[in-house]
């Protein structure tokens, strides 16, 4: 399996394939097709190492083992129970299931996990003589069912846990936002290191976190310590330490404008300021305990980036609505020559900024349709017309990861 080619599905939230397919073409991968929350790519079991290691907005890496139709149960194991499974899993070791289900032909998805468990302990008991642990946690292998109607896909995750997991948020303070999330989120900017980033209301740090390691291009899972391909039958140790090892002699590019991270709550910057030490890149950014508003900004412009509360709770809106009319104000007073970003799952509270946003790009957070709103903020008078403005409301925009 290790040099065989098997189709991967990268698997990421909805509103990022654009950012995830440069960085699939970026690392040299195939597209083949694009979807709604994933990338479908070709590659080896090796390649996942690389993979897990580089991707910065991928959740997981699903390495295909089989693809047939079936609405009965009956079916599904037996032709799950025919795959030799002894050849993938270890008959001494762990694996779990997880899935997605929908389909007419079961009530409970937890069915269609059992049912996929046991076609694969029923197959390496028959073949091995003895038959390997299985449980909800994902410390070991990880069997990924897809059914959807009578569309069925079986994967290995080789990610294991979710890649958003990058190891470093130990403290993760009040709604913090996902690290692949948040890369997606720095990458449509279009910064790159040249230029200030300036990150006031930060929480945990992972917007600032996540544009420091863009900027060097440091590999974002090289602090993980587990994957599922690790417990695949005869992982090749070797093989992940050379690509460990050669993640990490990766030189490190220069940044040539600062990151800037404040917030109010001197709790959350000091959770911030931990973060960043666990992940390595505490010495590249400032923090500071301050309003928002009182955010260093220097001079030179760059990015400026705001994640603030949209009002998830029934009657809170009015509550936010002057806080979105302070951004507005910041942004106007002190953010001259910079380009803004409110990240808000609100549009009539991104409305309270009282500016005309050039950009507007959709992401989710979750399960709440969100949007990326950028405001040109000029330094002086400029027309549109130079600096090549998209129109109010436009929806996307192409991926600038840097070079």
């Amino acid at each position: 399996m290790m040099s065989e080619k098997h189709t991967l599905l990268i698997a990421c939230a909805r509103g990022i394939p654009p950012y995830l397919k440069a960085e699939l073409t970026d690392l040299g991968f195939p597209m083949k097709t694009e979807m709604e929350s994933g990338i479908e790519t070709e590659g080896t079991l090796a390649d996942t190492m690389r993979l897990n290691l580089f991707l910065r907005t991928g959740n997981r890496v699903l390495l295909e083992l089989a693809r047939f139709k079936t609405f009965l149960p009956d079916i599904l194991y037996q032709r799950l129970n025919a795959l030799p499974w002894e050849e993938v899993l270890p008959a001494n070791g762990y694996f779990t299931v997880t899935s997605f289900v929908q389909t007419a032909a079961i009530r409970d998805a937890r069915f269609a996990n059992v049912k996929c468990k046991d076609a694969i302990v029923d197959r390496i008991r028959n073949q091995c003589g003895q038959r390997p642990d299985s449980g909800n946690e994902r410390a070991g292998a990880v069997v990924f069912l897809y059914w959807n109607q009578d569309d069925v896909k079986v994967y290995l995750d080789t990610s294991g846990e979710s890649l958003s997991r990058r190891g470093y948020r130990k403290i993760p303070m009040k709604a913090p936002m996902q690290e692949t999330l948040a890369a997606a989120v720095v990458m449509a900017t279009g910064w790159n290191g040249e230029g200030a980033f300036v990150n006031p209301m930060c929480g945990s740090g992972t917007l600032a976190i996540e544009a420091a390691l863009l900027a060097q291009g440091r590999p974002p899972g090289l602090l993980r310590s587990n994957y599922g391909f690790m417990h695949i039958k005869n992982f090749d140790a070797e093989a992940w330490q050379t690509c460990r090892m050669a993640a990490r002699a990766l030189p490190k590019r220069k940044m040539a404008g600062p990151i800037i991270a404040s917030d109010i709550s001197a709790d959350a910057v000091a959770a911030a300021r931990q973060n960043a030490r666990t992940a390595g890149v505490e010495q590249l950014i400032e923090f500071h305990v301050c309003d928002f508003s009182e955010t260093p900004v220097p001079p030179g412009g760059g990015v400026v980036l705001l994640n603030p509360e949209y009002g998830e709770r029934l009657g809170s809106e009015p509550e936010l609505e002057p806080l979105y009319h302070s951004i507005g104000d910041f942004f106007k007073k002190r953010c001259k020559g910079y380009t803004g970003y409110v990240f808000t799952g609100n549009l009539e509270l991104g409305k309270r900024i009282g500016l005309r946003h050039s950009r507007r790009i959709p992401f989710f957070n979750s399960q709440i349709e969100c949007r990326l709103l950028g405001f040109q903020l000029y330094d002086g008078s400029k027309r549109q017309s130079k600096q090549g403005l998209t129109p109010e409301g436009t929806e996307g925009t192409k991926p600038d990861l840097g070079s």
